[in-house]
């Protein structure tokens, strides 16, 4: 139940044309404490409900607990969520031997695309596809718990 991930920015849609599927994921946070997050996610026609733990030090892996809930519970629970909804489309892009989630998020994000890539182990090799920017591993900002706080549009560069 250990989540080990890193996540980069985005520099280019090229990915896009890369992906084997996209979906549509709406989520919101019944808490967003640093140490502890309770997320509600509506993915297509499935509803998660997700705990996440705080992370370690590099921000590369943490506690991680997910249950499948009926679509019905999830906008249920996304009524009582705190404010802040994250709307995003999620792309799968196969690179290697190696899946990368990017995220382009609609909304209050919109503008902000991130690539996560889960691993096996903190230290694992991977190829990493010219679309990656900056990584952003460990940098709270780019939470989706923070996202829906904080989000991209009110930020100052």
């Amino acid at each position: 139940m250990i989540e080990i991930e890193r996540k980069f920015l985005v520099k280019s849609d090229v990915f896009k044309n890369r992906a084997t599927s996209k979906e549509k994921i709406a989520q919101g946070f019944l808490n967003t404490h640093p140490s502890r997050t309770v997320r509600v996610r509506i993915n297509g026609n499935f509803g998660f409900l997700t705990v996440k733990g705080a992370s370690n030090e590099a921000g590369t892996s943490r506690f991680e607990w997910e249950r499948e809930i009926s679509a019905e519970e999830a906008k249920e629970l996304l009524k009582i969520c705190e404010e802040g909804l994250i709307e995003k489309t999620r792309f799968k892009i196969p690179v290697g031997t190696h899946i990368f989630d990017v995220d382009e998020f609609h909304g209050a994000n919109q503008g902000l695309i991130v690539a996560e890539i889960e691993l096996q182990d903190e230290n694992e090799p991977f190829e990493k596809p010219d679309w990656l920017d900056k990584e952003v591993t460990g940098d709270i900002k780019y939470y989706n718990s923070q996202l829906s706080k904080n989000p991209y549009s009110q930020w100052k560069n």
